[in-house]
């Protein structure tokens, strides 16, 4: 059972003890990333966790920040999404203050130093170039942008060129001295540890933290009523396509419903989907449900790598699955097997700590909530085929279907016109 502590300030300290490992994870998680971002700054949420690796007053060289832990064989990293980032280390138990220390010094006290700044900007247009270099991953940053456009949801979460070129470090002082506050701020300790030794820890190392209000994120405009298409040329040797439509945020009373139905569809290697796009016809080597919910939106899209000489019969068949769940309803049996898959998954990911951490923290900073697995799991065996039936009569619908497509084709009426049944 998790142990949740809020204190004056608003900072909230979550601890979640696990005997049965001998490892434990300190992460602190803030909420603010892409979405929270302007124009002129996008890229920005992404930029500063590069940069909070580049040396702190205690720890004033990069190369000690990561000795420290490499030192002792920890494990450490951060990430950047669109409502959140975040920045952990996984060590040994006994090395918990290591970790303790270590997170809270680079969240806090990182220096920023101005003869990084260029460096990082290099590294991170790279990594910008690395993804847009490999298709399969960039189809989700093409499927964003079809659904959202030019706002902050449809942004690449690591910016542009231009932006990483132009940001400054003022820019990012001011960025974080706004976001990077007591309230906006949850610390999560999971693994072998003492909730009071893990509470007394987290209170002391955050003890600095600033308490003002953190600048709230633009609302996420929406409409559709009619497919959206989006194809972005290039010479390729496979199409990577990115087709479905808007789905439900993570408040929706159908969430449940709707995540074992993208199981059924895309998300085991028995899958519809799986089945009869590989195995059956095989068009695809890769083929899932990247099923997506945060606080205002979700997405519901079967990401595949398709023969480009095939491509239409791709389409088609995910189309007809998407109108077969839609008429007839999931047999008892096949309902059964996602449950039990989801769940499954689920226990098997929530034994190592980093996974326990993000767990429970990222329901407290997302839902304003925590449940615990076991709830969740009471919540998905819930869902009947009849549940899932209505989900997929209210998603699949032609006029709200989305294709994002990469590849070395010119005639986009022909593509159009299959969304149009």
């Amino acid at each position: 059972m998790y142990k949740k502590v809020t204190l004056k300030n608003g900072l909230r300290i979550l601890v979640v003890p696990a005997k049965s490992t001998k490892a434990v994870t300190v992460m602190a998680l803030v909420g603010t990333g892409s979405k929270y971002e302007t124009k002129e700054i996008s890229g920005i949420s992404h930029f500063l966790e590069h940069m909070f690796f580049k040396g702190t007053k205690k720890r004033p060289d990069k190369v000690q920040i990561a000795e420290d832990l490499d030192k002792v064989g920890g494990n450490f990293n951060a990430f950047t999404g669109t409502d959140f980032t975040g920045y952990w280390a996984k060590v040994a138990s006994d090395k918990f203050d290591l970790a303790m220390d270590w997170v809270s010094d680079i969240y806090l006290n990182s220096l920023l130093p101005a003869d990084e700044l260029d460096k990082e900007r290099g590294v991170i247009i790279e990594e910008i170039n690395m993804y847009y270099d490999h298709p399969m991953r960039y189809i989700g940053n093409l499927w964003q942008e079809l659904l959202y456009g030019d706002q902050p949801a449809g942004w690449d979460i690591a910016g542009t060129k231009d932006t990483v070129s132009k940001m400054t470090r003022t820019q990012m002082f001011d960025y974080r001295a706004r976001q990077y506050v007591a309230s906006n701020t949850i610390v999560v300790v999971a693994g072998n540890v003492t909730v009071p030794k893990a509470i007394a820890m987290a209170k002391k190392q955050f003890a600095s933290i600033k308490s003002d209000k953190p600048q709230k994120k633009a609302a996420v405009m929406e409409s559709q009523d009619k497919p959206g298409f989006l194809l972005q040329k290039r010479k390729c040797d496979q199409t990577q396509i990115a087709l479905g439509v808007r789905g439900y945020n993570i408040f929706h009373p159908k969430r449940y419903a709707l995540e074992v139905m993208a199981t059924i569809l895309g998300g085991m290697m028995s899958s519809r989907l799986f089945i009869e796009v590989r195995e059956k016809l095989g068009l695809a080597y890769h083929i899932h449900v990247d099923n997506t919910m945060d606080p205002e939106t979700g997405s519901f899209a079967v990401m595949a790598g398709l023969d480009s000489k095939r491509i239409d019969l791709g389409i088609t068949t995910i189309l007809k699955e998407f109108k077969k769940i839609k008429e007839v309803r999931v047999a008892a049996e096949e309902l059964k097997r996602a449950k039990d898959n989801m769940i499954g998954r689920t226990i098997l990911a929530l034994e190592s700590s980093d996974a326990l951490a993000s767990f429970y923290a990222e329901q407290e900073l997302m839902e304003g909530k925590i449940e615990t697995p076991e709830k969740i799991f009471n919540r998905i065996r819930k869902v009947t085929a009849k549940d899932i039936q209505e989900v997929a009569q209210d998603l699949f619908r032609p006029e709200i279907l989305n294709l994002a497509m990469i590849g070395s084709f010119d005639d986009e009426k022909r593509f159009k016109d299959m969304l149009e049944v």
